[in-house]
């Protein structure tokens, strides 16, 4: 990875280190244990984190993983790891009186560290990490060292991949605002109109002190040519990532359990869409998903 900032580098090792509540520390030592020896680190990332809370929600993790061998006993499940990353799994553990659900991610720590560059057209990790997290378990200080340089690196990726799609002169909370915006229409996301500027403004003071240690606080006047090519850029990102994205719910059916209700049920909470699903769609998800996927999309369940 290229020099990064050590401001940017301070700033995400203290918060990464946050406190989180014991029932969200209570699941992700469970998705752990899961993989047991495989595991090299935990984060903690999404909604719950900014909203300080799992009730009625859906906790999101990433398990890093030393390799694929390790984290999966079966063949097929580390092929498609690696081929097209992450795995997701759902989880639910008994917490005090209540159960705590979460959805958790699986890549190596050495793929992670390659996915948060530019080097990878795809937004789908940098994106999400450039955004709060918390290391919540490490092996030891030289993994804590490399997760702190992949986000790290996943903040400078965002912002500089997202400079180019401004003109003129910009504001942090434009910049992240249209950021986030693209990064929603590379997937097939069930956001309202409003989302991508919500979740600036949920941590408005730490995206605009991000912005000013990256860019040094100028805002340099892009050649047409850029801006072009930053344009190009993200159409690919489009045009790719809602296939990739067909691509991974297809893959979840193997891993999720009742994977097709958890997806109606999520895009349900982001949009209002309701579905209901037929018991041989519940059999059958795979088969299913195509006509699922055609049914929510007619619904307003994703654009």
């Amino acid at each position: 990875m290229p020099h990064l900032p050590e401001p940017l580098l301070r700033l995400i090792a203290e918060e990464s280190a946050a406190q989180v509540p014991a029932a969200i520390s209570a699941v992700a030592e469970a998705a752990r244990l899961r993989h047991d020896q495989a595991t090299v680190a935990v984060l903690f990332y999404g909604s719950c984190l900014r909203q300080r809370g799992d009730q009625g929600k859906v906790v999101d993790l990433l398990l890093l993983a030393e390799s694929y061998e390790e984290a999966h006993s079966s063949r097929i499940a580390r092929v498609l790891n690696g081929l097209l990353p992450p795995n997701v799994y759902y989880l639910e553990v008994l917490f005090e009186d209540r159960q705590i659900a979460a959805k958790y991610a699986v890549v190596t720590l050495t793929q992670f560290e390659v996915l948060v560059t530019p080097r990878t057209l795809q937004p789908y990790f940098w994106a999400r990490f450039a955004q709060p997290t918390v290391l919540m378990w490490a092996r030891d200080n030289e993994i804590r060292r490399r997760v702190h340089v992949a986000l790290s690196q996943s903040v400078v990726t965002m912002i500089g991949e997202s400079q180019g799609l401004m003109s003129g002169t910009w504001t942090p909370a434009e910049l992240w605002t249209r950021a986030f915006t693209e990064t929603y229409r590379t997937e097939l996301r069930a956001e309202r109109a409003d989302q991508a500027h919500r979740l600036y403004e949920a941590s408005a003071e730490r995206y605009d002190h991000l912005t000013r240690i990256v860019t040094g606080n100028g805002v340099a006047a892009l050649h047409p040519e850029e801006s072009r090519r930053a344009d190009r850029r993200w159409w690919q990102r489009r045009m790719l990532g809602k296939l990739l994205s067909v691509l991974r719910l297809i893959k979840a059916s193997f891993t999720f359990q009742d994977g097709a209700a958890y997806l109606v049920w999520k895009i349900r909470r982001h949009s209002g869409v309701q579905i209901e699903l037929t018991s041989w769609q519940r059999r059958h998800p795979i088969l299913a998903s195509p006509v699922l996927a055609w049914r929510l999309y007619r619904a307003g369940g994703f654009r």
